[in-house]
């Protein structure tokens, strides 16, 4: 008989009931199964209910056994590829399970569910544009009203636009339902509107508390949004509907990670990469969470195996860059300039080449050859990305304007007044993961990382947080004193999953929260705040040569460089002024030069006593996660003090964009305070 038969009369029924057993008993949907093949040997459906209910059952082996004969008979069947695929994923053969699932959607593209399952899948080894589109075609098959089959075939052709105004207005006249709902999500999510994406899967799960595909969708909007409590729950929840979805999986790592929870984090890779050992993105996804908790050699051994996999892979050669600490072989640094000569080289590998091909080259000496690495690396990165720098600029002026110093005494006694926070800010690299490990190795001091918590509560009260077309400045003027203790709660109880000890104090240290200084003093106006300062030219060169995972978006032009350096100096002057001794300014020039008694200083304006052990901080063994993690474990050094001078001759935009700013430095110039 063949698959496309449909079954009559009593064998029809006996395999109905096969069918139905399936889910509440396994053994006896396998036994029904045997007795119709004992009858009609071969039958394919029977062979296809006896394999799902050994994979159910536990007996995964047979099941893989069953199931690989049935595909060999029926090639051209598409429940036989896909049902093979699930045994192949339940026995740990992940990329084995993708052949499969690629098969059945194949044979049937309209196949809903197997579009699910191999989206992913794919999404487990880090193809998310793969499984992006796998997942719009799950939501275009698994429609059934026309005018969301339409919607669903917009996604799938990334008329993101054209979906987005069919379900607003499907939506208009259905507003319960779910599908359409979590589709309008899935719009929401490629567009980068995170929160709204959030309030729709909300919605969504409202009406339908059971919808697991829609958790797993907030807990995504909920993880990029920085909520990693809440994302933790959904993921966790998730996971209890079906612990082996191998994308359920790769997030719960990437949410460990967030939270510091990385020997568990490390836990879930390693059972993914059992499954997927050749996949070159979990491997660096691995790597990470290895850098993080402080396991460098393994790191080292995980990028390089990403790369022994996928020498293409740009972003894996600048992860081993990022660790500050490698050196690069001539034959490594051919093999970089063979890729980047590439002709078919992707955009985002050629300039993840071009910035670690800047690295090595200074290692090196070669300073010239260097540094058009560096520009051209900056360059690509910022063709792909938008950035006003009016946006801080009229930042700055607002905050001038409506923080003054009348304003701020009229609040004081605002906030909650715990004093747990100790904030450390100030631009990137400029010494802020070193203040923190010194703070850290305090017996009295936890450190955690850089917390989205300051920046998301900017965003609440308006808009992006920054910019004209959306600061909260104005909200603040109207928030009555309860209000500003509120958000301090807030503050405490999201950051609150960072916490793993029971030390009284903690250190945030995100560094563009120098942008929301005033709004941290009328919330917390017992925190401690440090702005850590570095050299105008050695700090925005370092930041010019650094391509970030994420944000910065100021640091890939000199000249903007270097405006964003004058704006938070100009900023920060303005705090002073307000707010006088609020601040504690931290140099890394002095900090290097007189390392004891800067220590000292600061540990004094947090109100700690000296501790020898702030002074050995390289010997803390805590997991950091910036790019400065490995140059935190050793000793402090004078090394990089000076670094930039090397090219000097390339940086006159940087220098001129400064201006007397530089020249002032470490004082500042009197025009930067209105």
């Amino acid at each position: 008989m063949n698959s496309s038969d449909q079954p009559t009369g009593s064998l029809g029924a006996a395999l109905a009931n096969a069918e139905r057993l399936l889910a509440s008993d396994p053994e006896l949907a396998a036994e029904q199964a045997s007795e119709i093949l004992v009858a009609v040997p071969g039958q394919p459906l029977a062979v296809l209910l006896l394999g799902m209910a050994h994979r159910l059952a536990g007996r995964t082996q047979r099941s893989l056994e069953v199931l690989g004969t049935l595909v060999t008979s029926q090639q051209q069947w598409a429940p036989a590829h896909f049902e093979y695929g699930q045994s192949l994923a339940t026995a740990g053969k992940g990329e084995e399970a993708i052949l499969a699932l690629r098969r059945a959607v194949e044979l049937k593209p309209d196949f809903a569910e197997a579009w699910r399952v191999l989206a992913a899948h794919l999404e487990a080894i880090g193809d998310h544009s793969g499984a992006g589109a796998a997942f719009a075609r799950h939501l275009q098959h698994s429609a059934t009203e026309p005018r969301l089959l339409e919607a669903g075939a917009a996604l799938c052709d990334d008329r993101v636009g054209e979906a987005e105004a069919l379900l607003r207005t499907y939506l208009k006249e259905h507003p319960t339902d779910v599908a359409a709902i979590r589709m309008l999500a899935e719009v929401a999510l490629r567009l980068g509107r995170n929160q709204d994406a959030e309030t729709l899967l909300t919605r969504c799960l409202e009406l339908a508390p059971g919808f697991t595909p829609a958790r797993y969708n907030r807990a995504i909007a909920l993880h990029r949004l920085g909520r990693a409590a809440e994302a933790r729950t959904d993921v966790e929840r998730v996971l209890l509907a079906d612990s082996r979805n191998p994308a359920f999986r790769n997030l719960h790592a990437a949410i460990l990670g967030r939270i510091g929870e990385f020997e568990q984090a490390l836990e879930v890779y390693a059972g993914v990469l059992s499954e997927y050992p050749n996949q070159a993105k979990a491997w660096m996804s691995y790597g990470h969470a290895l850098k993080a908790a402080g396991r460098g050699e393994e790191c080292v051994a995980a990028y390089r195996r990403c790369i022994e996999l996928q020498p293409g892979f740009g972003e894996a050669w600048w992860s081993l860059a990022n660790l500050k600490t490698h050196r690069f072989t001539a034959a490594e640094i051919g093999a970089m300039r063979v890729q980047l000569a590439r002709q078919d080289l992707g955009i985002e590998d050629r300039l993840h080449f071009e910035f670690t091909l800047g690295k090595a080259e200074e290692d090196a000496g070669r300073h010239a050859a260097s540094f058009r690495h560096y520009e051209a690396g900056n360059h690509l990165r910022r063709s792909m990305v938008r950035h006003d720098p009016d946006d801080y600029t009229r930042h700055l002026e607002r905050t001038r304007e409506v923080l003054t110093r009348a304003f701020m005494a009229s609040r004081q006694g605002c906030g909650d007044p715990s004093p747990d926070p100790i904030l450390v800010v100030g631009l990137p690299r400029a010494g802020s993961t070193l203040i923190e490990q010194i703070l850290a190795s305090h017996p009295q001091v936890e450190g955690t990382m850089e917390l989205p918590d300051v920046i998301a509560i900017a965003r609440s009260l308006g808009g992006t947080g920054v910019g004209s077309q959306g600061s909260y400045l104005d909200r603040l003027a109207g928030l009555e004193p309860t209000e500003f203790a509120a958000l301090g709660r807030r503050y405490l109880e999201g950051t609150r999953i960072q916490r793993k000890t029971a030390a009284p104090f903690f250190v945030d240290k995100m560094p563009n929260n120098f942008l929301h200084v005033g709004l941290i003093h009328l919330m917390l106006p017992n925190a401690r705040i440090i702005d850590a300062r570095r050299h105008p030219m050695a700090c925005c060169f370092s930041n010019y040569k650094q391509h970030f995972a994420r944000g910065q978006l100021f640091t890939y032009d000199l000249e903007g460089i270097g405006r964003y350096y004058r704006d938070y100096v100009a900023l920060m002057a303005h705090f002073d002024e307000v707010l006088p001794g609020r601040v504690h300014r931290v140099f890394y020039e002095r900090m290097v030069e007189d390392t004891e008694g800067e220590v000292r200083r600061l540990l004094d304006h947090c109100g700690l006593p000296f501790d020898e052990a702030c002074l050995r901080f390289h010997e803390n063994e805590r997991a950091v996660r910036t790019a400065s993690s490995e140059q935190v474990r050793q000793p402090i050094y004078r090394e990089g003090l000076e670094q930039w001078r090397h090219y000097e001759a390339f940086l006159g935009p940087l220098r001129a964009a400064l201006g007397p700013v530089l020249e002032a430095y470490p004082d500042v110039p009197p025009t930067s305070v209105h």
